[in-house]
């Protein structure tokens, strides 16, 4: 699985020489080894690069073990570079070459499925997950007070008297306020721990609602879907509903920060939506979040004094008046810079409609 740290060093490795991207699908759902290799040959053929497309195939003939559901592998042979990593989750297939690691799917991944805390809840005790790129991290169990519906006496079952339901209802509810408390804080600490971006609970209408009410402000917002589900549900199980409930979520909340964009950015305030104004904010470290079309790509240009990128053709930097050179795909650049800085990217669906948006724009800091 690749890591938080892996990527940082994608994001910093620049060669000499160009790079070969690869991303593979090799969902068992979707096909056999044999079936991603001819694909995988197929769109090796168009790659001039003769020993990273024979370190590549080596790779899959002999050192991969076909586990999880996509590889994602990047080979510079004149510079003995080489890196793979199986994810969990499905990606698109695709071949890229340039000077640096081509990370723009990476982005989408680690949008999507990074970081997902999930809490299961009844009566007594309480389940915590925390899943990342698709794989179960860390696990823990929180059992409180056994919850007795036991009898007191023989007298009336009328409420108020002797051995009436009105003790026993008390009783119950107090045992299960005093542990969906205890889960609350193991939750909140379990999640502290984890760098948990967002937040799941799973159980009962009546124990979700319990739960969440007495949970931080703080880890309220995190909140993104609840779900009815069974305690003795397996990781798997969990695993699936969470990625499900995340899904739905997540093309919500896109849909509403690319509406959110397009409003700033009428009002000339805090948004941009086309490829020169976002690069320019970029270049100027305005970008808070940076939204794209899946798919979406754009030759530009770079400076090659102060780094400046460009949506159009020009020979002379505005900025600094240094030379710009041509470059095959800006909008790579510009994920990178924002990831590099501390930006976060949002990849959205090619096909989502999201009113007057289109390929690209940001939120900004000012």
């Amino acid at each position: 699985m690749i890591t938080d740290r892996d990527l940082r060093e994608l994001l910093s490795y620049e060669a000499k020489h160009a790079v070969l991207s690869v991303y593979l699908n090799t969902d068992p759902a979707d096909g056999s080894p044999e079936t991603f290799k001819l694909h995988l040959r197929s769109m090796l053929k168009e790659i001039d690069l003769p020993e990273d497309v024979l370190a590549v195939t080596r790779f899959f003939d002999f050192e991969h073990d076909w586990s999880g559901k996509s590889v994602v592998v990047f080979s510079c042979a004149p510079e003995e570079y080489f890196e793979a990593y199986s994810l969990a989750v499905a990606v698109r297939s695709r071949v890229r070459t340039d000077l640096r690691p081509y990370v723009k799917p990476l982005a989408d991944v680690f949008d999507s499925y990074g970081g997902y805390g999930v809490v299961l809840v009844d009566k007594q005790e309480a389940r915590l997950f925390y899943f990342n790129l698709g794989e179960l991290q860390e696990h823990e169990d929180v059992t409180g007070e056994s919850v007795r519906r036991t009898k007191r006496g023989g007298g009336s079952q009328f409420a108020g008297r002797r051995g009436g339901t009105a003790g026993q209802t008390d009783y119950v509810d107090e045992v299960t306020e005093r542990n969906i408390k205890e889960a609350v804080d193991s939750a909140a600490r379990f999640f502290s721990a984890n760098n948990v971006r967002r937040v799941m609970i799973g159980g009962s209408e009546d124990n979700v609602a319990q739960f969440r009410s007495l949970l931080p402000k703080s880890w309220q917002s995190l909140v993104i879907g609840v779900f009815p589900i069974s305690m003795n549900a397996s990781h798997s199980e969990v695993l699936e509903c969470a990625m499900e409930v995340g899904a739905e979520a997540e093309y919500r909340r896109e849909a509403l920060l690319a509406s959110t964009v397009v409003t700033n950015a009428a009002k000339r305030r805090g948004g941009v939506i086309d490829l020169e104004d976002t690069l320019n904010a970029i270049h100027e470290g305005r970008v808070q979040t940076l939204l794209i079309r899946d798919g979406f790509r754009a030759p530009g240009g770079q400076c090659k004094s102060c780094g400046y990128l460009s949506a159009g053709t020009i020979d002379v930097c505005p900025y600094c008046g240094g030379e710009v050179e041509q470059i095959p795909d800006a909008v790579e650049l510009a994920v990178r810079r924002v990831m590099q800085t501390g930006g976060e990217v949002e990849v959205l669906p090619s096909d989502q409609d999201v009113g007057e948006f289109d390929q690209i724009g940001a939120l900004l800091r000012y």
